[in-house]
């Protein structure tokens, strides 16, 4: 198959891990997460982590490496997972990658450009601005000097905003112009299959997930992460799931609540997920319902490559 790596992408809830452990185990090789969440130690039930079932039939990286409040980027998911992907290939194994986070599946089948240096005191303006002002002043910062990337981002990303701003103050030009002119010399061959369900059946998945979840001790973990002397200012808790159960904890919200919300921004992310795919070019799309199994799709990956 040559230096063939095979990507396996879709919204939250539609099935992805149990895909890219079936076929793992049919080409018996391992699996590189794509999930800017499953990385964290400590947060697994509200991310959906593998269970350690899964963990232990197939090899994971990527996965449950690094403490709460450690930080990881974009470019450092790049670096990581092609070295990985070299090793796998090392030991004649076919790399799979699995996951949801967009920008992760861009880096690394697109590269990421990471060439305009930093600057602190610029960045800590920032961070005041948005402690001050909120995540919308910057977006709008960034619309009046780059509109055409802050029209790729929402407000809600805003190490992504702060970093366009970042770039236009250092070179008085837009982010978008060095991300068009960084291209990265690969001879890998990157597979991409996208896992795609009717609207209405994945916000079913999507609540029976959220439903399990609290079921399987979700407000605990939270509580767990808090007690440990976690700040819930920390990037890893400001994710849908966290961010609601730590809203309750502080009886700003009812259990009853929290739940509700925890559904329908999880629904609002799925959306999100599917918008970004649906712009990336080259993954082909298998349609899933409730009768398509695991195994089902794994064969049908195995046929098309």
């Amino acid at each position: 198959m040559g230096r063939k790596v095979i990507v396996i992408v879709g919204p939250t809830c539609s099935g992805k891990t149990g895909v890219g452990i079936s076929l793992a185990e049919k080409l018996r090789t391992e699996i590189i997460s794509a999930d800017s969440r499953q990385i964290y130690k400590l947060l697994s039930i509200g991310t959906a982590k593998p269970t350690q079932t899964e963990l232990t039939k197939v090899k994971h990286h990527l996965v449950d490496f690094l403490n709460p409040d450690e930080d990881y980027n974009v470019s450092r998911f790049e670096t990581d997972s092609l070295k990985i992907i070299e090793k796998l290939f090392s030991q004649n194994k076919i790399p799979i990658v699995v996951g949801g986070s967009g920008l992760y599946i861009k880096a690394l089948t697109e590269g990421i450009f990471d060439t305009v240096d930093a600057d602190s005191e610029y960045r800590e303006e920032l961070h005041n601005k948005r402690e001050k002002y909120g995540n919308e002043y910057l977006h709008e910062e960034l619309k009046r000097v780059d509109p055409q990337s802050a029209s790729k981002m929402l407000p809600q990303n805003w190490k992504r905003v702060m970093r366009a701003l970042e770039v236009f103050h250092l070179t008085g030009e837009p982010i978008w112009k060095f991300q068009e002119t960084h291209k990265r010399e690969t001879d890998l061959e990157f597979k991409l299959f996208g896992l795609n369900w009717e609207r209405e059946k994945l916000y079913r998945n999507i609540e029976n997930r959220i439903d399990k979840m609290i079921e399987a001790g979700l407000v605990d973990e939270v509580k767990n992460i808090l007690a440990l002397g976690y700040s819930k200012k920390i990037n890893a808790l400001n994710t849908v799931g966290y961010k609601e159960i730590i809203s309750f904890l502080e009886n700003e919200i009812t259990l009853e609540r929290a739940v509700e919300l925890i559904k329908r921004n999880t629904r609002r992310y799925a959306k999100r997920q599917m918008t970004w795919f649906r712009k990336t070019k080259d993954i082909e799309w298998l349609y899933c319902d409730e009768s398509t199994s695991s195994e089902q799709l794994s064969s049908l990956i195995l046929k098309k490559m």
